[in-house]
């Protein structure tokens, strides 16, 4: 990438059959889909892609689906989050070879009692970097347990080569926002928020230039981050409240299940399976969601019909 990436980098969900085998040619929808959304680049393989479900082959077989069919068309940002760092570095060599433009990882974590030491948590992400040659994003996100306070942050981004990319979506986070970018200056290139844009116009404020959602209405929620940088903060206020009911239902009742479920409605996909322990959406949960999505018109919701 020769410019800082910044905008809507929505996560693509997996999609399975229904008797829960991963589903590459509507892998490849989904990606078509996420396209025409507008997005300003793809991630693959993330939490919101049920990542933790999924074996090894299948991981190495959607890296390879998802890379080949988008062929440049927007940047593809692989995750590659593991405990162990000699795998995190295997995956991160792959993902590059393949055409990633950028990876994303968590810190190591493994449950409360496998919380690993700042020192720890360093090393892990400079191995990474020592390993290839394009960006990392930093994913500080509560599912991980692990405390990733802003020093620490700052001291990855100025002595960790490609460590640049932060997304940030711990409680109250634009205060973190507003703290990294304060302290690591030029060396935080891009910081982003998370959480389905639930905080997004707090997060604006505090200096972020993108946000990581899932794919469920993209095109609704990037002109909210376009707008709001080029001035033109009542248009942000406006679409951030037209979008934030449906951010809201996702956020709190739904989960990944969301986007999934509306690409099936619209024909993206086959089907919404999402693998257990997780569980379908209930009726009166997926009525609101579908409901909510038609309001806005949503391109997901009509993109195979």
């Amino acid at each position: 990438m020769q410019n800082p990436l910044t905008g809507i980098l929505p996560v693509a969900p997996t999609p399975f059959h229904s008797d829960g085998a991963i589903d590459p040619d509507g892998m490849r929808r989904v990606l078509d889909c996420m396209i025409d959304q507008g997005v300003d680049a793809i991630c693959i393989l993330a939490n919101y892609s049920e990542q933790f479900l999924l074996s090894d082959e299948e991981r190495a077989t959607l890296t390879r689906v998802s890379l080949d069919h988008v062929a440049g068309r927007v940047p593809v940002i692989v995750t590659i989050s593991h405990f162990a760092t000699d795998i995190v570095i295997h995956r991160a060599k792959e993902a590059q070879s393949l055409g990633a433009s950028m990876l994303m990882m968590m810190p190591p974590y493994h449950g409360v009692g496998l919380a690993p030491s700042e020192q720890g948590v360093f090393e892990h992400f400079a191995a990474v970097s020592n390993a290839i040659s394009i960006p990392i994003m930093v994913q500080d996100a509560p599912l991980s347990g692990v405390s990733l306070p802003v020093p620490l942050l700052v001291k990855m981004a100025k002595e960790i080569e490609h460590v640049s990319y932060f997304k940030i979506e711990t409680p109250f986070a634009a205060d973190k926002l507003a703290a990294l970018i304060d302290l690591g200056a030029e060396h935080i290139v891009g910081p982003f928020d998370g959480e389905e844009a639930v905080t997004l116009l707090a997060d604006l404020d505090a200096g972020c230039t993108g946000t990581m959602t899932s794919a469920l209405q993209p095109e609704k929620i990037r002109p909210i981050v376009t707008d709001y940088r080029a001035g033109n903060m009542e248009a942000a206020l406006d679409q951030w409240k037209l979008c934030l009911p449906l951010i809201n239902h996702e956020n709190r009742q739904c989960g990944l299940r969301a986007a999934k479920t509306v690409m099936m409605e619209g024909g993206v996909i086959g089907s919404d399976y999402v693998r257990h322990p997780l569980t379908p959406l209930s009726p009166r949960t997926k009525e609101r969601l579908i409901s909510l999505s038609r309001e806005l018109d949503l391109i997901a919701l009509r993109w195979g019909k």
